[in-house]
């Protein structure tokens, strides 16, 4: 029997040891991230023949390159002699070769020279000394990569999120900026801050005059989906939480979100939208009702898109919108918000090296751009946060996730009890998480129908 066994969750307990325990983050490191497909690199930064990225998962190493035949593939960045690392960052190269005794290997994993390589005679095969492959595949524009020879093909992996997400085109996004910084808590505790709204009305509470904050969040598969309730996905309107106020000019909700999302989180709203949105002082009167605004918006902003040349993802429709949600948790370690379909925010979480009570967190501020206008953007890598020049709602949240680390260290807590309703995803998770480390390749389950009730009319 596990020592972790599944039933120990429950879809409002979850136990402290999953973020604490040393002998968890080492069956995650032999039974989960060399089976589980994890994005290692955009498929547009390796876009020419030779350009390569080096993807780092606790004690492994992988190279992701596009070779001279154009396909992507993957490999273990180590040299089969000795086991030197090959390849450090990212970069172009030709041939790969191993600083320590010259052993050179083609981008198609191929080792095309062993110095005096007949000290060994018949003794090297090929299988030898070719570098060892790993899983790839494409999807959303991004470089997945599984270690597992055996693993499930990345498609079904992914089910039933990327049929839920095709429409959108996350693959003609390109980044408006991109950082990372180390968190002082284990991966899995930081993961879980951005995988449900239930803080948003104490931590984010700036956010309540234009958010109708209240929640849902379900299980799909193996992954959650978080959105709001109102059936549209967008949060739009004064929280219940506040005292009553009369706003008759529906407007000035969106006004506030447009602001809050432009300098509070400078994320899921390209500029030409925010431009878009001011088009309602002259072109909406103050009285114009709710619904007739909010159409407006929406035409305003796919309007700035087309005259910016940008373009827009076909065959969306408002149904399709709503189904998809507005925050996905895909397992184990990635997650995106994509309320504004031109501008997505995304994550990555992994422990940072060996240690794991800290965390290497990710993120992505992509946004559709016209082809050729798109930023040459450097990616920032920060050892503390507070370097970072992150908007508020970031470092409000930095603010907490180290006290939840240590928190739950105390002798007084016992576990997590996470709403059924609102943190639903972060509970999934950890029991999904516990059963793909019993057996990765077993079929958990779990599909689409298991979602937590919703009353009628709110999703």
């Amino acid at each position: 029997m596990s020592e972790f066994p599944a039933e120990a969750v429950r879809d409002d307990f979850v136990p402290k040891a999953d973020y604490l325990d040393r002998r968890f983050h080492e069956l995650e490191k032999e039974q989960l991230w060399p089976k589980v497909w994890q994005i290692a690199a955009r498929e547009a930064e390796i876009a020419k023949p030779g350009d390569y990225i080096v993807y780092e998962i606790v004690d492994d190493s992988i190279i992701v390159v596009r070779g001279s035949d154009g396909e992507v593939r993957g490999f273990h960045n180590v040299c089969p002699h000795r086991g030197t690392l090959l390849a450090e960052g990212a970069g172009n190269a030709k041939q790969f070769v191993c600083p320590f005794h010259g052993w050179r290997f083609a981008t198609d994993g191929r080792c095309v020279k062993v110095i005096d390589r007949q000290d060994w005679g018949d003794c090297l095969s090929r299988e030898d000394t070719d570098l060892a492959e790993v899983q790839v595949g494409i999807w959303g524009g991004w470089v997945w990569i599984n270690m597992d020879p055996d693993c499930q093909p990345l498609s079904t992996f992914l089910a039933p999120m990327n049929a839920m997400c095709e429409l959108f085109e996350f693959e003609k996004l390109r980044p408006a900026w991109s950082k990372s910084v180390v968190v002082p808590a284990n991966w899995k505790t930081v993961l879980g801050a951005f995988t449900e709204f239930y803080h948003v009305q104490t931590t984010h509470a700036q956010m309540l005059t234009y958010t109708n904050d209240y929640s849902i969040s379900r299980a799909m598969g193996r992954h959650g989906w978080i959105s709001y309730t109102g059936g549209t996905g967008l949060p739009v309107g004064r929280s219940p939480r506040l005292p009553p106020k009369e706003v008759p000019d529906y407007r000035e909700y969106l006004f506030e979100y447009a602001e809050q999302f432009k300098h509070d989180l400078a994320a899921m709203q390209t500029e030409r939208a925010y431009q878009a949105t001011q088009r309602l002082r002259t072109e909406a009167s103050a009285d114009t009702p709710p619904a007739e605004v909010a159409a407006k918006w929406g035409q305003f902003i796919y309007e700035a898109a087309l005259a910016s040349g940008a373009g827009w993802p076909d065959g969306l429709t408002p149904d399709y919108i709503a189904e998809s949600g507005f925050d996905w948790h895909v397992f184990p370690n990635t997650a995106f918000l994509h309320p504004a379909i031109e501008a997505v925010l995304w994550y990555r979480f992994r422990p940072y090296g060996d240690d794991h009570e800290k965390c290497l967190f990710d993120v992505w501020s992509f946004e559709r751009f016209a082809p050729g206008t798109e930023p040459d953007v450097k990616h920032q890598h920060f050892e503390d946060w507070r370097d970072g020049d992150f908007p508020l709602i970031f470092t409000q949240d930095f603010l907490n996730i180290p006290r939840v680390q240590r928190g739950m260290k105390s002798r007084g807590f016992k576990a997590s009890r996470t709403s059924p309703v609102q943190e639903r995803a972060v509970s999934h998770f950890a029991r999904t998480l516990r059963r793909f480390l019993v057996d990765s390749h077993a079929d958990d389950g779990l599909g689409p129908e298991e979602m937590v009730a919703i009353p009628a009319g709110e999703g």
